[in-house]
């Protein structure tokens, strides 16, 4: 699997989150690229590789939050996985809500992984960086962007 240049994007509309996820995915021995966009609208943009995002990179995982302003998590997992060109890529629902009616809706959209965001730091780097290692080093993923 791929340890070198490893292409995530982390939709998050919270600063204080994507800091703690980027200091967490520091520390990994992967070799990754962390992409942000702070809203679901600009995830779809950087997907399509439009506007600011002409040269932005498929990511390999997406990491997404589901209460984001203009467009939610929702609204952009429902689109990711009912187009051809993004429905391959895994989205890890990485969130606040321990809601079960979110778990159920994101699953039954194609969520790949939900995962309720701990409250401390050392809770988030520890599940972070397993995110990362069970993507990147355990799952056998499609070859091929």
């Amino acid at each position: 699997m791929l340890l070198e240049g490893i292409e995530i994007l982390i939709v998050e509309d919270d600063l204080g989150d994507v800091e703690l996820i980027r200091e967490s995915l520091k520390m990994s021995k992967l070799k990754m690229v962390l992409n942000h966009v702070p809203d679901g609208q600009e995830c779809m943009e950087y997907l399509r590789m439009q506007g600011q995002y002409k040269a932005a990179k498929k990511p390999d995982l997406v990491l997404l939050d589901l209460n984001l302003p203009k467009k939610d998590g929702r609204q952009v997992l429902a689109e990711m996985k009912t187009d051809p060109l993004f429905k391959r890529i895994p989205v890890v629902i990485l969130t606040t809500s321990d809601n079960e009616a979110d778990i159920n809706k994101t699953y039954a959209l194609g969520a790949n992984c939900f995962v309720t965001k701990p409250v401390d730091f050392p809770q988030i780097k520890k599940i972070v960086n397993e995110i990362a290692e069970f993507w990147f080093t355990v799952v056998k993923l499609p070859a091929g962007k």
